[in-house]
């Protein structure tokens, strides 16, 4: 059975000027606008490049094809998500870790829902251009931080901060589905998030309240 050729998803080249880099970011704001008015069966590079105010030539230059358009876009937007959780993580080093759980939340959600129409439309695109992958390389940049934070709680967690960081990513994730997947992320965003902040909160105070492991060694001893 033939293999089917492999799609071109990685930009053909990166901005280095700020005039380059100006027409990339309208690209890709333009790939967003086509993709809300028309969806992602009738997006097409011409359209797009339409839309930015660029000839196609030019869309070319920085992008092969349609999927590696919404790649990038799909890249762009976890950036952000990220860029606004690690930046909470730096902000609440040293404080409880009931307020680093709500205060991650919050940030989280936000970002994420920021605009609530695009996060649906592209998490509806995900799985066409390698979704997991970029996720998957947006967790361990994130477990990282939120671990770097944890580890600096007020009250020492009991448990490893890797595991405590993981548990939270499951549980914001989850819950981002659960919005996106709704068709009215508007609609439940504040009762969902209210809702997860109690959980999380609940968990990390469980964990605090535990001594560290090494002294529950000892007390085997």
């Amino acid at each position: 059975m033939p293999q089917r050729p492999q799609v071109r998803l990685e930009p053909r080249k990166l901005p280095v000027q700020a005039r380059s880099t100006a027409s990339v970011d309208a690209i890709l704001e333009a790939t967003v606008q086509v993709l809300l008015s028309v969806g992602k069966e009738r997006l097409t590079t011409t359209r797009v490049a339409s839309r930015a105010g660029v000839s196609v030539g030019t869309l070319y230059q920085y992008f092969p094809n349609k999927s590696a358009l919404l790649q990038a876009v799909l890249k762009r937007h976890m950036d952000e998500v990220m860029e606004a959780v690690e930046r909470v993580c730096r902000e609440q080093k040293g404080n409880p870790a009931r307020e680093m759980a709500t205060s991650l939340v919050s940030a989280f959600l936000e970002a994420k829902l920021k605009e609530a129409k695009t996060s649906v439309a592209l998490y509806s695109v995900s799985s066409d251009v390698d979704g997991a992958k970029i996720v998957a390389r947006m967790s361990v940049r994130s477990n990282k931080a939120i671990a770097g934070m944890l580890a600096t709680a007020r009250e020492p967690l009991g448990k490893d901060t890797q595991l405590v960081a993981s548990m939270l990513q499951v549980a914001m994730a989850g819950v981002s589905r659960r919005l996106l997947e709704s068709g009215a992320p508007e609609k439940h965003l504040a009762a969902l998030r209210e809702e997860l902040i109690f959980f999380v909160c609940a968990y990390v105070e469980a964990c605090s309240a535990q001594p560290p492991a090494s002294l529950r060694a000892k007390s085997m001893d």
